[in-house]
Parts: C-alpha cells; sequence; structure tokens
C-alpha cells in the first residue's frame, strides 16, 4: 500500500504586528520571502466578525458578495486564494498575500463609486479610506518587512549577493588595473613633478583619494570586504592590492569604467579644486548623493622640486637672444 505523502507547509522566519492609524493587524514573513497577513487579521482590518463559509468557491467571505464580482480581476482572484503554513512555534497557521490589503480596499471603494454597495456594506467603503491613507506613501511590502525586521535580513541576503558577484574566492593573480595616467594627472591638477623622485614621494593621501574616487563608488559594502579579504603584513600593512580580489567578469569591469570616468575628468580640469566640482556634480547627478567633502582630507605638502639638470641649464642658455651688431662694436670701442 503506497503511503500518501503530506505536503509540507512553508514555515514563518519572521512574525510581527503591522500597524495602519489605529489598527494593529498580524503579519509574517515564510521561508519563501512570502509576505502574509494572516487570515483573521484581514477580517480586523475591515471591523469584520469571521464567518465559516463562503458563498462563492476559492472566494473569502469578505469578497463573496455578488455586487463586489464585477470589480474583481485575475490577479485579485490568484492573490486571495488562503495560504497554509506554520508559525515559528509550530502552530499552523492560515493568511493571504499580504499585497491584497490595498487591492481589497480599490475594489469597496470602486463599487461605491458605482452606487452599487448596499447600506450594510458602506462601512467597509470607509474603513478602505482609512486603510488606504495608512498605506499612501509606503508599499505593504514594506510595512510588513518592518513590523517582522525581515528589512534588516533582506538587506544582509541583497548584500552577500552584491558581494558574492563583486568579490572574488581568491586573490587574483596580479595584473596592472591603474594606468600611468591616473596617477600622472593627479600629479598635474596638484602641481606636482612628475619625475622619478617625485613619484617616490608620493603623498598617501593618493591612496585616500583613490579610495573615495574609485572603491566607494563601487557597490555600498564592496570596498569593507575588500579590506577584510585583502592580506597584511606583519607590519599592518596591506600586502596585495584591492583590485586582485575583485571578480574579473563584474568586479574589475566595474573598476575600469568608473577609472575611465575619473581619468576623463581628471583631463578636462584645470586644477584639483576644478576636478573636485565637476566630479561633485557628476555624482550628485548620477546617484543623487550629497556632494563628497573633499576638502576634509588634508592638503599634502608641497613636494620638493627636482635640481636644474645639465639641459635644463642648456636651455635656458639657449632662450637667451645673441647681441645685437652694434652691442658688439660698443663693446670692442670700449676694450680698445
Amino acid at each position: 500500500m503506497t503511503e500518501l505523502k503530506v505536503k509540507k507547509l512553508p514555515k514563518a522566519t519572521h512574525e510581527g504586528t503591522l500597524t495602519i492609524g489605529e489598527k494593529e493587524i498580524p503579519c509574517a514573513v515564510l521561508e519563501d520571502g512570502s509576505r502574509i497577513l494572516l487570515q483573521t487579521a484581514v477580517f480586523k482590518a475591515f471591523d469584520r466578525p469571521q464567518r465559516g463559509n463562503a458563498r462563492l468557491i476559492n472566494v473569502p467571505p469578505f469578497l463573496d458578495a455578488q455586487n463586489l464580482q464585477p470589480f474583481m480581476d485575475e490577479e485579485v482572484r490568484e492573490k486571495i486564494k488562503l495560504i497554509d503554513f506554520t508559525s515559528k512555534s509550530g502552530k499552523k497557521m492560515a493568511g493571504y498575500s499580504a499585497d491584497i490589503l490595498p487591492k481589497i480596499c480599490k475594489i469597496y471603494l470602486d463599487a461605491r463609486a458605482a452606487n452599487v454597495l448596499k447600506s450594510s456594506q458602506l462601512p467597509l467603503a470607509r474603513a478602505s479610506e482609512i486603510l488606504l491613507l495608512g498605506l499612501a506613501n509606503i508599499g505593504i511590502i514594506a510595512l510588513v518587512d518592518e513590523a517582522t525586521g525581515y528589512q534588516y535580513e533582506r538587506e544582509r541576503d541583497e548584500l552577500q549577493k552584491i558581494l558574492k558577484a563583486y568579490i572574488a574566492a581568491e586573490l587574483l593573480p596580479w595584473q596592472r588595473q591603474f594606468p600611468d595616467i591616473f596617477y600622472k594627472e593627479i600629479f598635474r591638477l596638484n602641481g606636482w613633478d612628475f619625475t622619478v623622485k617625485g613619484i617616490k614621494q608620493r603623498p598617501s593621501v593618493i591612496g585616500k583619494w583613490t579610495n573615495t574616487l574609485i572603491y566607494e563608488q563601487l557597490p555600498p559594502g564592496v570596498l569593507t570586504e575588500l579590506k577584510k579579504k585583502t592580506p597584511k603584513s606583519a607590519a599592518g600593512n596591506y600586502s596585495a592590492n584591492f583590485h586582485q580580489s575583485l571578480t574579473p567578469d563584474l568586479g574589475q569591469v566595474h573598476l575600469q569604467n568608473q577609472l575611465a570616468s575619473v581619468i576623463t575628468l581628471f583631463q578636462i580640469s584645470d586644477n584639483w579644486q576644478n576636478f573636485m566640482a565637476q566630479f561633485n556634480k557628476l555624482m550628485s547627478r548620477r546617484l543623487g548623493q550629497q556632494e563628497l567633502n573633499f576638502e576634509a582630507i588634508p592638503k599634502p605638502k608641497e613636494l620638493p622640486k627636482p635640481k636644474a639638470s645639465f639641459d635644463t641649464h642648456l636651455k635656458g642658455l639657449l632662450a637667451v637672444p645673441p647681441p645685437k651688431k652694434e652691442e658688439i662694436l660698443e663693446t670692442k670701442k670700449e676694450g680698445e
């Protein structure tokens, strides 16, 4: 004899109470991410007593009146199916998809606008107005997430997806990512000499600027993860480059796109202050961010100018115009 398999019910991972105006509505988030309003909660939202049997198949009692049927579309009929699940404590429960609430409200308000509601249904239309006002500026999904605490787990899950896409599992072999022009333009904009000696004395602030201009423009959390993942020496210094931990198919591609954008701004700027204004404007338009405060980053001291070479002296001498013929004759007379 074949045993019948009992379908396993989804379990609630988060539970809470949704407050809309003066109404408190029990809700939950299931392990598959479904947001649920408890069956009793929907009746409570409309101040209706719960009755067991509906007059229409697969239609809950709060929507089974004949005069409401013309205002229900296929999406609503799908959403109003009862969902069985178990609570965190293991108790069997039942509820409806959370986004059914505003749809129910719309059905009653549309029916009232069409003047087909019975007098006994008018309080339900008024309750629908109150509920919609409470939901006007924020979606029902966000409200359930906040009430149950699921929003924090959702954010963590999304962050993990981003980090998985951007951060490589292992440190990749070193490959040149930052071209010389990136540093050459930084030196030009700050009036520093791009010489061997000058490069060796490169101010540490350039590292901070690189984080701000490049790595912080990757998705939030990526730079933090790069700092955690990049190994350090015994002295506490990073022994590898951040970009070696970026995935080649997405992380490094985004890095190169950001580098190209910044280098372009470098090249059309006259000085560092001019570049900062251009960069702030671009970021404000692209991401809606507040302007970045580069003034908070200390300006490094001027790098020492290299001593003039023989070529420099020669160029200076060649730049002196030859004496005029009259000056030569005058000099001869004075020497005679």
